[in-house]
Formats: C-alpha cells, sequence, structure tokens
C-alpha cells in the first residue's frame, strides 16, 4: 500500500484529508487481495455514524474487511438485554460498545458522603456488567468497551480530581473498575478513550457544534484518532500486528559513527542532551523486546565494529537482545530480506528504522510490504512514530509472547550446533527435542487462537477463529482438536502447532492445520499427524480428509498431505484441493526423533471445559508446562 492516495493514512495522519478523501480512500483499499471478512457490531451511546464510517477505512488499511451492525441512537443496552433479533442473527465476532462520559447514568451529589458515591460506583458497575455477562453467555462475541473520557467542564474546579463528589474523581474510579473487570475476562478489551482525548485535547475531542446538533460525542476530527485506535485492536485480534523490529545503527541506536568515532565518542547517555534522546529510544525498543517483539539489526558497518558499539557503558540495549544481526555493505533490502528468511517470518511483519531517508526509500521501494516508517533524522521522534502507527499492538499479553526474543536466539543456537553435523537425522536425535500434544485446553486458549490468527506460511486453510469460537469447538465432541508444544536441548519452544477436525461419521475433515515456521524440519507436523491418527483409532475414524487451500502465502505447504501418504481427491477444485488418508488399523509411528510426553494438564482437561467461568477466569500467564518456570520479563 504505497499509493499516494494511501499515504493519507500514514503518520503524520491529517484528519481533515481523510475526511474530505474518505470515498476515494475506501474504493482504493477495497482492491486489495486477500482481505480477511469480520462482523462488528457497534453499540452507541451516542451518534455512531462518522465512526462507523472511520472504522471502516481504518480496518480495510490493515487487511481486514468488515461488515457492520449499528444500534439505534443510544440504544446500546436495550439492544443486548432485550435481545435485538437483528442483532443476534448478525451474530457478531465483536462488539464495540461506544460509551462516554454523557452514558454515565447519575453523578454524585455535592457533598454526598464516601459510601455514597461508593454505592454509585457499584450501581454503574453492575448496569455495565449486565451487559458484558450477557454478551458473553449469549452472543460470545469479543468486548471492545470505551471507557470514560473527561468533561471539558469542572464545576468543582481542582477539587474535581479528590472530592468524592467530583465527576473527574468519580470517572477515574470508574475507568479503574473497567480495568480490573478487563484484567480478569479475556473476552473483554478497553478501547482507552481516556488517553486518546488527552493525546488528541479536549478542546479538539469533544465539539459543542456536534453535540448539540446531532449528539455526537466525538468530534469528527477526534474520531479519526479514535477509529484507529480502535483498528489496531481488532487487527491485534486478527494477528495483523508486526513482529520484527530491524534497526539502523549509526545515527539511530546513538549518536555518531561508531568505525569512525569509537566507541568512546558515541552520543548516548544522560551527559548530553540528543544522548538522553537516544538512551530513552533504546529504553522504548527494550520495553518492546521485552513484550516479545523481536529486534533485529540491519547496518551498513564493519561487523566487528557494530557490535562494539553495544559495549558502551550507558547502552541499554545489548548483543543478546536481537534474534538476528547483518552489519555488512550490502542493500538494506537484500539485508532484511535475509534476516526475515533467518527468522521464518514475513516481509510484512517487519518494521524498519533508518535516519537515513535514502536508506528508508531503498526498502520501500524493492520491498514494499516492509514498513519503512518516515520517521525524520531526530531521534527525539522515532519512539512517538513507532507509537502512532500501532504496528505492534497486542490485546492480550501471553507467555509465549514474552518469551519470543528466546525462542529465536535459541533457533539461532541450534543452527550453529547443526553446522557440526553432516547428517540432518543425527543432528534432530542429537537435540533431544519432546512434544507435548494434546486436545486444546483452557490454558492455552488464548495462545492456540493467537497463532491461529496470525499463521500464514505453514497453515493449510488460512481460516481463522476468534477465541470464543475456539472454546465452542473445544467442548464440542464431534471435532478433534490438537495443540503441539516443542522443547529440545536449547530450549522451550512454546506452543507451535495446532489441528482441528470436524468429525462426521467415520469421516474426520480436517478444518484447520498450522505451525509455526520457527521449528520447520524438524519433525513436528509427523509427531503431530502421529498423534492425529491415534486419535482417530481411539474414535474409530477410518478416513481423514484434508483440505488445502492455496494462498499467495501458504505455497510452502502445497505438497504436505502428499509427504504423509494422502491420495488427491480428483475432481476437487484447485483453490479447495482435498486429499484422503485411510486409517490403518496398525499404525507405525512417522516421527523419529521426537519423543511424546504426557501433558500435565490434561487429566483435568474436562474438568476445566466444564467449569462455568471457562473463558473469562482462566490465567493468561501460565507456568511452563515443561515444568521450567522461566522468570518472567517485567512487562
Amino acid at each position: 500500500m504505497q499509493s499516494e492516495i494511501l499515504r493519507d493514512m500514514r503518520f503524520p495522519i491529517t484528519a481533515a484529508n481523510v475526511l474530505r478523501r474518505r470515498r476515494a480512500l475506501k474504493k482504493e483499499l477495497l482492491t486489495q487481495p486477500n482481505l480477511v471478512p469480520t462482523r462488528i457490531a457497534i453499540l452507541g451511546g451516542s451518534t455512531t455514524s462518522e465512526v462507523t464510517s472511520m472504522l471502516e477505512l481504518f480496518l480495510l488499511a490493515e487487511g481486514i474487511q468488515p461488515t457492520f451492525y449499528e444500534a439505534g441512537y443510544n440504544r446500546y443496552a436495550e439492544d443486548i438485554l432485550f435481545e435485538n433479533p437483528e442483532l443476534w442473527n448478525f451474530k457478531p465476532d465483536v462488539i464495540f460498545i461506544y460509551t462516554t462520559w454523557h452514558n454515565v447514568s447519575q453523578f454524585p451529589e455535592l457533598m454526598e458522603t464516601e459510601e455514597e458515591v461508593e454505592l454509585r460506583i457499584r450501581r454503574e458497575m453492575a448496569r455495565f456488567e449486565s451487559l458484558w455477562e450477557k454478551i458473553h453467555s449469549e452472543l460470545g462475541a469479543l468486548i471492545i468497551q470505551n471507557n470514560f473520557d473527561l468533561p471539558r467542564l469542572r464545576p468543582l474546579g481542582n477539587l474535581e480530581t479528590f472530592e468524592s463528589s467530583g465527576r473527574l474523581n468519580f470517572l477515574m474510579r470508574l475507568n479503574a473498575e473497567f480495568a480490573t473487570y478487563a484484567r480478569r475476562h479475556s473476552r473483554f478489551l478497553i478501547n482507552d478513550i481516556l488517553y486518546l482525548s488527552a493525546q488528541v485535547g479536549l478542546d479538539a475531542w469533544h465539539s459543542h457544534t456536534y453535540w448539540y446538533n446531532f449528539h455526537m460525542a466525538v468530534s469528527p476530527t477526534a474520531t479519526v484518532a479514535l477509529a484507529q485506535n480502535v483498528a489496531a485492536i481488532v487487527k491485534s485480534v486478527y494477528g495483523r500486528s508486526k513482529k520484527c523490529l530491524v534497526l539502523d545503527l549509526d545515527n539511530t541506536l546513538w549518536g555518531g559513527v561508531v568505525g569512525d568515532d569509537g566507541v568512546q565518542n558515541l552520543i548516548l547517555g544522560h551527559d548530553h542532551p540528543v544522548g538522553e534522546a537516544f538512551l530513552d529510544f533504546q529504553r522504548y525498543v527494550k520495553d518492546l523486546q521485552r513484550r516479545g517483539v523481536i529486534l533485529a539489526v540491519c547496518s551498513k558497518n564493519d561487523i566487528e565494529n557494530a557490535k562494539e558499539g553495544f559495549s558502551h557503558p550507558d547502552s541499554i540495549l545489548k548483543l543478546d537482545d536481537f534474534s538476528a544481526f547483518k552489519a555488512n555493505w550490502s542493500s538494506k533490502s537484500e539485508n532484511i530480506r535475509e534476516i526475515a528468511a533467518e527468522l521464518n517470518i514475513g516481509l510484512d511483519s517487519i518494521v524498519f528504522i533508518d535516519d537515513n531517508p535514502a536508506e528508508r526509500a531503498q526498502v520501500a521501494d524493492q520491498l514494499p510490504e516492509v514498513a519503512s516508517p518516515d520517521v525524520g533524522s531526530s531521534v527525539a521522534r522515532f519512539a512517538e512514530i513507532l507509537e502512532s502507527e500501532r504496528y505492534f499492538e497486542v490485546h492480550k499479553v501471553v507467555r509465549d509472547d514474552l518469551n519470543r526474543s528466546a525462542y529465536y536466539n535459541s533457533n539461532a543456537q541450534r543452527s550453529a550446533y547443526q553446522a557440526d553435523f553432516r547428517d540432518h537425522g543425527e543432528f534432530l536425535e542429537s537435540l533431544g527435542m519432546t512434544a507435548e500434544i494434546a486436545p486444546f485446553s483452557t490454558m492455552y486458549f488464548e495462545r492456540i487462537t493467537q497463532l491461529i490468527n496470525k499463521t500464514n506460511q505453514f497453515n493449510l486453510t488460512t481460516r481463522r477463529y476468534t477465541c470464543a469460537e475456539v472454546m465452542a469447538i473445544a467442548q464440542d465432541r464431534t471435532f478433534v482438536t490438537l495443540y503441539g508444544r516443542l522443547a529440545d536441548r536449547f530450549g522451550d519452544n512454546g506452543l507451535v502447532s495446532v489441528l482441528i477436525g470436524r468429525a462426521v461419521k467415520e469421516t474426520l475433515e480436517l478444518d484447520l492445520w498450522l505451525m509455526s515456521c520457527r521449528v520447520l524440519g524438524r519433525e513436528m507436523e509427523l509427531t503431530m499427524f502421529d498423534a492425529l491418527v491415534e486419535q482417530c483409532q481411539a474414535r474409530k475414524i477410518r478416513r481423514i480428509v484434508g483440505i488445502y487451500i492455496p494462498s499467495r502465502k501458504n505455497i510452502m505447504v502445497a505438497g504436505h498431505y502428499m509427504n504423509l501418504g494422502f491420495t488427491k481427491v480428483e475432481g476437487a477444485s484447485e483453490t479447495r484441493q482435498l486429499w484422503h488418508y485411510d486409517v490403518p488399523q496398525f499404525y507405525t509411528q512417522e516421527a523419529r526423533c521426537i519423543r511424546r510426553i504426557t501433558n500435565p494438564a490434561g487429566a483435568s482437561h474436562d474438568r476445566e471445559l466444564a467449569a462455568d467461568n471457562v473463558s473469562d477466569n482462566s490465567e493468561i500467564l501460565e507456568l511452563d508446562p515443561f515444568g521450567e518456570d522461566l522468570p518472567l520479563p517485567q512487562v
């Protein structure tokens, strides 16, 4: 998406341009291939037409094509509580509850006691929770809920922030209650309009003209920022967020040229105003890495000089923070291609930061899939621009995210270790691999959903499922489900494979089979197949039908079923290939180098699925099932 017209939707966004050219933008965005469909219900406490219009644009820009249901004006509660048939028949994947401070039912009266104010808060929370619980139990949709912005007027002045009866105090306490609910319910996300209104400015956020004439709680200009933020949340749910940040070095992570100036003369640290800006940018990058963003270096430099830069005593980033390191005199685009291949990620998962406009232009021209934002040359703005583009938005932080850098660093160690072996089979045997393969468990619902929605290459059908759908499938006895985790002598790779099949009499049709590319060539797909055949034998399933739906990104698995001994069904469409496999009475396992272990959570699997609060009270950050309770980085 490098066309001139779409630059209006890249930083810095000028709201007036987006509002003026929305029709042209939508027309061009709809020409993109492979748009992911989703159904979104917008239930508003004020007028929502402008929100819907803007949200559609920003979702399309993220490769997501929405179909909308809009509730009537201020009917967000009635539509849910009275089960509006139109909403129920729409079967939304996402429900966006668009409320603002205008929708608080009643603020405290002046001089009310703390106990009276606390009672009002409980009543207000009960009102909203009744809506959320109804959605969870009846519709199963993901909820995106606005928290509360602040009104422009303060009748109590500065007392508003701490007096019990102050409106600002009341709203901040409600926001804290919303946040507590979000931490406890995995299918509930907050659209932080408190932050957005501060970022835009309350004068620009609210418009008297639009409120009194059209009951628009947020101005059209501010709606652009709001829609971008909601689209970022939705894209993270669908696995469309970026994974890897590729960084230049000289004048990007520090001031100066390390090869010419030497480490001791680099501008980095608190004793220089520009050095402090570089330090803050490094700190921001380190925070991204701690929560799961992969880091890589791409620098035109001598490799030893490049590495020496990280020995600077004030450098926050260290060599082991980077999962790939390219420092040579090749073109940046060539090196980024190699980084993507080395990490087994798509080019569209990468963001490239370089202070040099010529290098950014070269990468943008040669690798249009790579995000190459125009960060300028002032390091003070680098983090702000990255943040504004919402590249790395996440809707949940799960354990595998926190350990992602460790996974890729372990892969680098495996690659170096493999060089000592002439025979690939011998190398695999030496790894001492163990796999945990079991039916879906509540403790992994979030990770399974995440993997389903972001895996494109080793993915036979590229079908997408919401967390609610994953939960329903796990509880439906007509489905066979399997997840796979893989560990070896270098560490735990985490949950890397997912399989879903639907049983009809004696036939199992595979709706989904995917695997993380970081474990390619390790026999994990064979181990999953061994477990699948065992499941079929136990359930007296006689035939497995594999589906392959070719896409632009999954060519690598075109021969997957043939390699497993499946026979292609003649006459099937090339856009939806069918392969069949007759389950033998006696089966010899295909995998030779992976030992399967019993899932520690497996014994309680049925009990977990029967629990009343299976979705809402499951812990996101779980202990490692292999018994390696690795320390969690600070998030």
